[in-house]
C-alpha cells in the first residue's frame, strides 16, 4: 500500500468519525452511560436489571474505545495536540482500570464519563475555554478579593475579637467569618445584629466589606467571565471565517488548475489538427 493512499484512508477515517452523525451517537452514548451508571447505584434497579446494566456499561465502554483507537488511527501523534483529545483519552483510560485490588476506588470514577459532553458538546466546550482563557483577570481579582479580607480580617479581629471570640478571636476566625458574611448566609441576625448590640456603629464594617466584596468584586468576576466568552466567541467565528475563505481560496486554485488543463488540452488538440492538416 503507498503512502499516498495510506494518508488517503486515515484521511477519510478521521473525517467519519468528527462528523456531525459519528458526534452525535457518541453524545448520546455519553447521556445514557450516565443514566445507567446511576441507575447501579439503586439497589431495586441491581435486582431488577443487574446484568442488562452492566452488559449496556460495557458495551458503552467498548464503542468509546473503538472511537479512541480510530481517532488515534486517524491522526497519529496529531491527536494528542489536542487538549480535548488527552481528556477524553484520559477518561476512557480510567474507565479501563480494574475494578478489583488496589484500584477498586477507580470504579467510582467512572461517572467522570459523563465529562465527555464537555468535549462533544460545542456550546459547554466554549463554556469550559471561556473559563480557562479568563483565569488571568480572575486570578487578579481573587488577589484584590484576598487583600480585602486580610484588611478587614485584622480589623474585625482588633475590634470585636474580646467581645466575640468564636467570631473574631484569631485572625483565621475572623475572615472564615467574613466569608460567611460575604456569602449572605445568616450575616445579619447571625453575626451582624449580635454584634451591633454591643457595638452600635459596628455597621460602619459590615456595610461596606458586603458592598466591597459581595456586589463589587463578585461582580467583577461575573464581567471577566463574560468578557473572556465573548472574546472565545468572537476566536471562533474568526476561525470560521478563514475556514470558509480557505475552502473558497482552494475550490478557486482547483477551478483554476481545472481550467489551465482544459486549455492546455485544447490547445494540443488544435495543434494537432495543424498537424495533421499539414
Amino acid at each position: 500500500m503507498t503512502t499516498l493512499a495510506i494518508n488517503g484512508w486515515r484521511a477519510r477515517l478521521g473525517h467519519w468519525v468528527e462528523s456531525p452523525a459519528v458526534r452525535h451517537f457518541i453524545t448520546g452514548l455519553i447521556i445514557l452511560n450516565a443514566v445507567v451508571l446511576g441507575l447501579e447505584t439503586s439497589r431495586r434497579a441491581m435486582d431488577v436489571a443487574g446484568e442488562l446494566l452492566a452488559l449496556l456499561n460495557s458495551l458503552i465502554l467498548a464503542v468509546f474505545v473503538v472511537e479512541i483507537v480510530a481517532k488515534l488511527a486517524a491522526f497519529g501523534p496529531r491527536f494528542f495536540r489536542s487538549g480535548w483529545n488527552v481528556f477524553d483519552f484520559v477518561i476512557v483510560a480510567i474507565s479501563l482500570a480494574p475494578a478489583a485490588g488496589p484500584l477498586a476506588i477507580l470504579r467510582s470514577l467512572r461517572i467522570l464519563r459523563v465529562l465527555r459532553l464537555l468535549s462533544t458538546i460545542k456550546r459547554l466546550r466554549m463554556l469550559v475555554e471561556s473559563l480557562m482563557h479568563s483565569l488571568p483577570g480572575i486570578g487578579w481579582t481573587a488577589a484584590l478579593l484576598l487583600m480585602m479580607f486580610y484588611i478587614f480580617g485584622v480589623m474585625g479581629t482588633e475590634l470585636f475579637g474580646d467581645a466575640f471570640p468564636d467570631w473574631f478571636g484569631t485572625l483565621g476566625a475572623s475572615i472564615y467569618t467574613l466569608f460567611q458574611i460575604m456569602t449572605l448566609e445568616s450575616w445579619s441576625m447571625g453575626v451582624a445584629r449580635p454584634v451591633m448590640e454591643q457595638y452600635p456603629h459596628a455597621w460602619l464594617f459590615f456595610v461596606p466589606f458586603i458592598l466591597i466584596s459581595s456586589f463589587m468584586v463578585l461582580n467583577l468576576f461575573i464581567a471577566i467571565i463574560v468578557n473572556a466568552t465573548q472574546e472565545v466567541h468572537d476566536l471562533e467565528q474568526k476561525e470560521e471565517r478563514d475556514q470558509a475563505n480557505q475552502r473558497a481560496h482552494d475550490e478557486r486554485q482547483e477551478m483554476l488548475e481545472l481550467l489551465r488543463a482544459m486549455d492546455q488540452r485544447l490547445s494540443r488538440l488544435e495543434q494537432q489538427k495543424e498537424n495533421t492538416s499539414l
